[in-house]
């Protein structure tokens, strides 16, 4: 396992360089068993050639951790390499050398991800340390016995230490993923609360409308009609009566359209299809306009892999083009289709009113069609609306059906567009 405790290339350019520097001095200083200047050059070109060599490959291969094959993985096989036998020649040259372990062992383990790899690595750098050191002090049988105890010390420390450090950085991705799924958990839960906010919210105003300005508007539709009738046929005053009849029942007729549109669908565990066809069946009751909800033969009884937002963004569309039905069509029946084309899902509203006329998606000048527009932009959808065939109008919404968390999705979220 890699171990994150010098997680930067910086710092290990700094660790490696460093200990480099510093046995150069001690190797450019010291006394050698060779005489003259062989250990002291041989100690010195071998410290040249692993500097090379990190820079050449150690560095490639701690930069791109996640590469396990590739240039990357040959770069971390070659290091490794350099750094088991070049302990053990600089350590031949000059036993000081074998210091350099201290900073071998920790690279073996970042650059190897099993811990037995890492293991056998290890015991690999501790007996080409052991020979060398054994060179060094003299080849002979006490001094073998010598090195062979000093880098067996060594080779004992740094699996204990390795373990140690692996079982950190264990617990280390652990609680990073934990803090990850908590964080996604909690950002999850603040959106809930946000929409259980809006839909609160939403269902309150749509009851202060319904009890304040519909009940108003009705009230000012019985008075004026009251009015007429008291004024007679021939009263001059009687076409402003009906116009203010006329306006008061076309302003009733909005407010009950917006409280509507407001109202949250009450489904519990049903499905999407379930929740269009209450939709529709309390369209058909409140404006007599009959309403057909077809299903295609795709499996979207339910909308599987469809995600819950997504849903909430078809049933704000069909609740919007039935509102558009009521406000503008004067039909006499339409019908909602919920299907899945190829990765989408698809829901087209139709009427068989009296279609769109001059109708521009440029010269929109409502919140209706343009707010949908923006709320489908939001989960990548689209919408197209256009003339029917035979007349009337046809409004199509899609958007990813693919890709959702859950094969079966509950539409208890959408009380409210939570």
């Amino acid at each position: 396992m890699r171990i994150p405790a010098m997680t930067t290339l910086r710092w290990w350019d700094v660790a490696v360089g460093g200990s480099l520097l510093l046995m150069g001095v001690l190797a450019a200083s010291d006394q050698y068993r060779y005489g003259h200047e062989l250990g002291r050059i041989g100690a010195l070109a071998t410290l040249a050639a692993m500097g090379v060599g990190y820079l050449a490959f150690g560095r490639r291969a701690i930069a791109c951790p996640s590469e396990g094959t590739g240039s990357a993985a040959l770069a971390a096989t070659v290091f490794r390499g350099v750094l088991i036998v070049g302990v053990g020649v600089a350590a031949a040259f000059n036993p000081s050398l074998a210091t350099l372990q201290a900073i071998a062992f920790p690279l073996l383990w970042t650059l190897t991800d099993s811990f037995l790899v890492s293991v056998a690595l290890s015991a690999l750098l501790a007996a080409s340390a052991a020979v060398g050191l054994w060179l060094g002090i003299g080849g002979t049988p006490s001094a073998l016995g010598q090195a062979s105890a000093t880098e067996g010390i060594s080779f004992v420390f740094a699996i204990a230490m390795g373990a140690w450090i692996t079982r950190i950085a264990r617990d280390g991705n652990t609680q990073r993923r934990l803090y990850e799924e908590l964080s996604v958990a909690q950002d999850e839960l603040a959106a809930l609360h946000r929409d259980a906010g809006s839909a609160a919210e939403r269902e309150r105003l749509a009851r202060e409308i319904h009890d304040t300005i519909a009940q108003s508007l009705t009230s000012l539709v019985m008075l004026a009609q009251r009015a007429g009738n008291e004024l007679g046929p021939d009263a001059g005053a009687r076409p402003t009566v009906e116009l203010i009849e006329d306006t008061a029942r076309q302003a009733l007729t909005e407010a009950r359209t917006l409280v509507a549109a407001m109202s949250p669908v009450r489904v519990g565990d049903s499905t999407l299809a379930e929740t269009l066809r209450r939709l529709a069946g309390r369209f058909e009751r409140e404006t007599g306009i009959q309403v057909r909800v077809i299903l295609a033969d795709t499996g979207l009884d339910g909308l599987d892999r469809l995600d819950r937002e997504n849903e909430v963004v078809l049933l704000r569309c069909a609740q919007e083009g039935l509102a558009n039905v009521r406000k503008h069509s004067r039909a006499g029946a339409a019908s909602v289709r919920l299907e899945r084309v190829g990765t989408d899902a698809v829901l087209t509203v139709t009427d068989d009113g009296r279609g769109l006329g001059a109708y521009a998606p440029a010269h929109e000048n409502g919140f209706g069609l343009s707010g949908m527009r923006d709320r489908l932009a939001l989960v990548g959808g689209g919408l197209t609306v256009g003339a029917g065939e035979r007349g009337g109008t046809v409004l199509r919404v899609t958007v990813p059906a693919a890709g959702a968390e859950s094969a079966h999705p509950s539409v208890e979220s959408v009380r409210g567009e939570r």
